[in-house]
């Protein structure tokens, strides 16, 4: 597959130079090092796939007024994120099939704009999508620590104004990467902001848990038998586990490989490892398609609008 082009440079590193690449990817040996073929048609079925699912997640909140609360403001907007990211990928795909088969002949100029501007649609849908995913963190972590204060710490206005400065983020700093992407300092700031939501959502997420485990060691303290509690205290473990685990896996490769890109570009492991770059793309799109399933789809509410929204019941 085509992939955009910073992350074709991403893939095969700026900062080593052409032999030194070839020298170290036979070193290094093996097939493994050869990569992954994905086809194009896995990327268009995930990719047809999470369009529908956020798609259904926005139109289910737009619809039932029982979800105008900020809370569900950020699902929508975490949805809107992930389904810019499908959209983004498609049309890139789609763009670049069309020039090598000859379908579309454009200018070069023409080509390099439009490629910028899908450039700048994957990263800024990329970025806001992980900001989301942080800023829905902070709101659990609100709802359960200061649940009677919630409303007038979390008020329409301030979810706003939270909601437009990400987006605003997003364009700006996604702007600044595509111009900027052959700059370390830029792939560092990118890292650490991975890093950022990671810890972010690691110690929230652990404390909630943390306090929800010790108010059911506090009920079965005073009942008998405890296995029940035992047992929403296991699922509690399973839900943090999801959640976590789902963001690692899905979105570590990707900035494990920028890692490498700064730290050791020419080296042989490191290379195969850059070779993989298509499968990474595709545990992001993944995360696409798994987000509608842990933040919307396991609300009750939610999933009764849904199928009024399937049926066309509006």
């Amino acid at each position: 597959m085509s992939t955009l082009a910073p992350l074709r440079l991403l893939r095969e590193p700026w900062n080593a130079s052409e032999g030194n690449q070839s020298n170290a990817t036979l070193g290094a040996g093996g097939g493994w090092c050869q990569g992954l073929d994905i086809p194009n048609e896995l990327f268009l079925a995930l990719g047809l796939v999470s369009l529908v699912e956020n798609l259904l997640v926005v139109a289910a909140i737009l619809k039932n007024r029982n979800l105008h609360s900020p809370t569900y403001y950020f699902i929508c907007c975490l949805a809107v994120s992930d389904m810019l990211v499908s959209i983004s990928n498609l049309a890139e795909m789609l763009f670049m099939l069309l020039l090598e088969h000859g379908v579309l002949v454009m200018r070069p100029s023409i080509v390099r704009h439009m490629d910028s501007v899908i450039d700048t649609l994957i990263c800024s849908s990329v970025v806001s999508s992980l900001s989301f995913l942080g800023v829905i963190a902070v709101d659990r972590y609100i709802t359960i620590f200061y649940a009677l204060r919630y409303h007038s710490i979390m008020t329409l206005q301030r979810a706003v104004v939270t909601m437009a400065s990400i987006w605003l983020a997003s364009t700006v700093s996604s702007t600044v990467l595509i111009t900027y992407y052959r700059s370390n300092t830029i792939l560092l700031c990118l890292i650490g902001f991975f890093l950022f939501m990671l810890v972010l959502m690691l110690v929230l997420y652990i404390h909630m848990f943390a306090l929800a485990r010790h108010h059911l060691h506090s009920i079965s303290s005073q009942q008998k038998p405890p296995t029940a509690h035992r047992g929403g205290s296991l699922k509690g473990a399973v839900t943090l586990t999801i959640l976590l685990g789902v963001f690692f896996i899905c979105w570590g490769p990707f900035f494990f490989h920028l890692i490498l890109i700064v730290t050791c570009p020419t080296n042989p492991f490191c290379t195969c490892f850059f070779s993989y770059f298509n499968l990474f793309l595709i545990l992001i799109i993944c995360n696409s398609v798994i987000d509608p399933l842990i933040y919307a789809f396991r609300s009750q509410e939610l999933r009764r609008t849904l199928r009024e929204v399937v049926t066309c019941s509006w």
